[in-house]
């Protein structure tokens, strides 16, 4: 990447150290972190109380019951709750609050006096005439950056002295110091983080995480009373209530909000679109996008800026990648590098055949060779049969080449609808065989001299070539139909043509699916097929047909197309998924106790793709003539998004450094950081223009 982390990284601290003078209660200073791909573990789950709760049934949906269960809400049960910022997700949580009885009250900057009256809420445009309402609990809905300015500006004094005060932020540290400082010593903090919103939540809020810590709450029982009602608001809701500490909160989220933020605008930056061709995986990432693209850049800045841990994660999904990069191309290197050599040794090979051929011995074995071959390839008929019900005229032999996982995964329902199977592989597989009704064979000529109708290529792309090259072509019948399913079509085509004899048909095949996303069935997973060559003989149609009717009875989506738009959709789609996967699994991605829906997407994914061998993946990449220009675009969307962070970081820290000149004997940061100092006065004198990004950056504690 060509954006120094190290330079983010003390930008980044530099801020931070720079508020710390604003905190009563400050947390130390952030150092710039060493850095290991593998996840960091901080805190220990065990000293988190996750709220387990009896299943109970209300109104006829089953949820877990409230942390103070009560058959129907009370007006005893009923609060006053101002909802301050009445934006998106302010709206979206006075909906439920209006729901279950309780008093709403707003006030925003902008104008929602319409939205609140369709809620059934009063909107007050004086925030001085909404505390003399006197809520007992003020909701903070404004965004990250905003609050301390709402907070600053707010008429505290004309509230009851002792109101609860609680806010929704995605990062917890910064909102407790925050709450901790400003708000005065008699008032309640609750800090809370529902973890979802009005996209992951519009279905509604059973099974969601809701964490939150009683930060500062009265010794009363109607503070402790008002502080739990509050609380089972969320749990009635059918929440998943986790009591945590802020900086546990911050610790885990930033391993997997902030992650999943960070994929899900990468990927939109990418412009992922759907394809006629899409994945399970695909379509995740695509609803991740969609999530995600509703939220603003204020509000991923703000998983940044203020959760310490963020940067180290920004750190890690980046040495993953180069990780992920090093290995593509390591392989890369090691196959042109055997190809030199192995040329070497066939230039070297065929002189010494040319010199043998001289003494007329490798001449006649070649002269044996061909008379084998023109024994066995002797004209046969073909007797056209209907593609039908599968009745025994409709049975297809078929000798599945390579009897791996994903071998054996499409035997299993070809031999149940009856078809007769046969295998070869260079492992022995005779057991798995024998128990799935397949008769297996070791030797590669005995298979061929069963004369199989179809021969189903199930090796993995890297070999293919070799196996193809070593199959005793002139033992199988004339014409007989020869069928890929690799991840990439337009490499076996060419191979087909190369190496295959003219008068053999040809069709490319690809299930976009496996043993791990078909495992329930095929119905509606596609299955993108080629008619690449097939003779137009009845017989050859029909018996195509029957092969393509396998999984058509399968409720397969059929989609024919060629192999070069194939491989042009698959690398923006099925490319992309594995790499995203291939990064987040090297990053280490773990369970937390608050995962979110989008995070829970990353975690299946990864779970999805690991179970495949870096051959696969290396074969995407290799034989995919769009593979490297989608890898190009995805590290130029990610470097992209490193630098729309540290452009705003740098705007942040240009206008503290500016603003605040005047004042550098009363802040700590100059004294901590006398270059910084030095910096900013040569700032004032020389003009802002001459003061660049790279310099601003390189400041050293």
């Amino acid at each position: 990447m060509s954006i120094s982390m190290h330079s983010l990284s003390h930008a980044h601290s530099l801020h931070h150290n720079h508020n710390r003078h604003h905190l009563v209660s400050p947390p130390k200073p952030f150092p710039v972190p060493r850095f290991s791909i593998r996840p960091r573990r901080e805190c220990s789950p065990s000293s988190l109380r996750m709220q387990s709760f009896p299943v109970c049934s209300h109104n006829s949906v089953t949820k877990p019951e409230p942390i103070n269960p009560t058959t129907h809400l009370a007006p005893s049960h009923h609060l006053k709750i101002a909802v301050i910022g009445f934006g998106n997700y302010g709206q979206f949580l006075a909906k439920t609050l209006v729901s279950q009885g309780h008093t709403v009250l707003a006030h925003s900057r902008s104008d929602h006096s319409h939205a609140a009256q369709k809620l059934g809420v009063s909107f007050f445009a004086d925030p001085h005439d909404l505390c003399e309402e006197h809520p007992d609990v003020i909701l903070l809905c404004t965004s990250v950056i905003s609050t301390e300015q709402v907070l600053r500006s707010f008429p505290l004094q004309r509230l009851k002295r002792n109101t609860l005060f609680v806010d929704v932020f995605s990062v917890k540290e910064f909102a407790k110091n925050l709450l901790l400082e400003v708000l005065p010593n008699d008032f309640d903090i609750l800090c809370t983080h529902p973890m979802f919103g009005p996209q992951s939540g519009r279905q509604g809020w059973a099974g969601m995480y809701c964490m939150f810590e009683k930060v500062r709450v009265g010794n009363e029982e109607s503070r402790i009373s008002r502080c739990d009602k509050y609380l089972d608001i969320f749990a009635r809701e059918g929440c998943r209530m986790v009591e945590m500490s802020c900086s546990e909160h911050d610790s885990y989220a930033a391993g997997s909000q902030f992650v999943t933020h960070t994929v899900g605008r990468v990927l939109q930056m990418l412009e992922l679109e759907s394809t006629p061709i899409n994945t399970k995986g695909y379509e995740s990432l695509l609803n991740l996008v969609e999530n995600t693209a509703g939220d603003s850049f204020d509000l991923y800045y703000g998983l940044f800026m203020y959760n310490k841990s963020a940067l180290e994660m920004l750190e890690r999904l980046d040495l993953a990648f180069e990780a992920l990069r090093t290995q593509l191309f390591g392989s890369l290197h090691e196959v042109v590098r055997k190809q030199l050599f192995e040329n070497g040794k066939a230039r070297r090979r065929q002189r010494s055949l040319r010199e043998t051929n001289g003494n007329g011995s490798a001449a006649g074995q070649t002269s044996m060779i061909h008379m084998r071959s023109k024994d066995v390839l002797q004209p046969h008929e073909y007797i056209p049969q209907a593609s039908g019900s599968v009745d025994a005229s409709s049975k297809l032999k078929i000798a599945i080449v390579g009897f791996g996982n994903f071998g054996q995964f499409l035997a299993k329902t070809i031999v149940r609808q009856g078809h007769t199977v046969l295998a070869y592989s260079r492992t022995d597989y005779s057991d798995v065989a024998r128990k799935m009704g397949v008769s297996y064979f070791s030797n590669a000529d005995d298979l061929c001299e069963e004369h199989p109708e179809v021969v189903l290529l199930c090796t993995s792309i890297l070999s293919t070539e070799k196996v193809l090259n070593s199959l005793p072509f002139q033992r199988l019948k004339r014409s007989t139909l020869f069928v890929d399913v690799l991840s990439v079509k337009e490499f076996p085509r060419k191979l087909f043509f190369q190496h295959l004899p003219p008068d053999f048909d040809i069709l490319c095949t690809h299930p976009m699916f496996g043993p791990e996303s078909g495992k329930n069935g095929w119905s509606g997973l596609t299955f993108v097929f080629d008619r690449v060559r097939v003779g137009y003989n009845e017989a050859r149609r029909s018996r195509c047909n029957r092969f393509l009717d396998i999984f058509a009875r399968e409720g397969c989506q059929m989609v024919e197309m060629s192999c070069a738009e194939h491989d042009w959709h698959a690398a923006g789609s099925q490319f992309i998924t594995h790499t995203i996967g291939r990064i987040l699994e090297k990053f280490g991605l773990e369970s937390t106790p608050i995962n979110t829906k989008g995070y829970e997407t990353l975690l299946k994914l990864v779970e999805n793709t690991a179970g495949d061998s870096f051959d696969l993946y290396y074969g995407l990449f290799m034989y995919n003539a769009n593979a490297m220009e989608q890898l190009e675009r995805l590290d130029f969307a990610f470097e992209s998004l490193k630098k729309q962070l540290i452009g705003r970081l740098h705007g942040v820290l240009r206008k503290q450094l500016f603003d605040h000149e005047q004042k550098l004997p009363e802040l700590p940061l100059w004294k901590e950081n006398p270059v910084a100092a030095k910096l900013s006065q040569n700032g004032a004198q020389n003009g802002a223009a001459h003061a660049s990004s790279s310099e601003l950056l390189k400041i050293q504690n």
